[in-house]
């Protein structure tokens, strides 16, 4: 899966948005994670899971500063996230549907913060852009 140039320009351009608020972002999408599939929450027993918490909001920002490794190298995303992809896989064992998960937690998070912006044609960029995120933290698992 690849991405157009006009794809690639509303992700870049919605990240210099997003980038400014990326931690309060980030631990609202883990909380919206943990909230709406408590299976996730077997991934972090050692975290304190309540709104809000250092561990979440510690855990918010490492989420989105992978993110925005990935959005500044929109053009070689893979590479970006060969590390984490082999973290998870072979370290962590994440179950590959959490991806799609968090995915999908992001996005709604997103449309509340900037609902203005996030328009039909900016929902599907960053669909298919996170789709292609969970799709390369999942490759190693194959």
């Amino acid at each position: 899966m690849s991405l157009t140039n006009s794809e690639r320009a509303i992700i870049t351009t919605i990240w210099d948005k997003i980038s400014t608020q990326a931690d309060v972002i980030g631990t609202e999408t883990l909380e919206r994670l943990f909230s709406s599939y408590p299976q996730t929450k077997t991934y972090f027993p050692h975290f304190d899971l309540h709104p809000g918490s250092p561990q979440l909001r510690a855990h918010g920002s490492k989420v989105m500063a992978a993110l925005g490794d990935a959005v500044k190298n929109i053009d070689n995303v893979e590479v970006a996230l060969t590390k984490l992809s082999e973290l998870h896989a072979y370290v962590l064992r994440v179950d590959p549907v959490n991806f799609k998960l968090l995915s999908h937690c992001l996005l709604v998070t997103l449309a509340a913060h900037f609902p203005a912006d996030l328009s039909a044609e900016v929902h599907a960029a960053w669909d298919k852009f996170l789709s292609l995120v969970s799709s390369i933290l999942t490759e190693k698992y194959r």
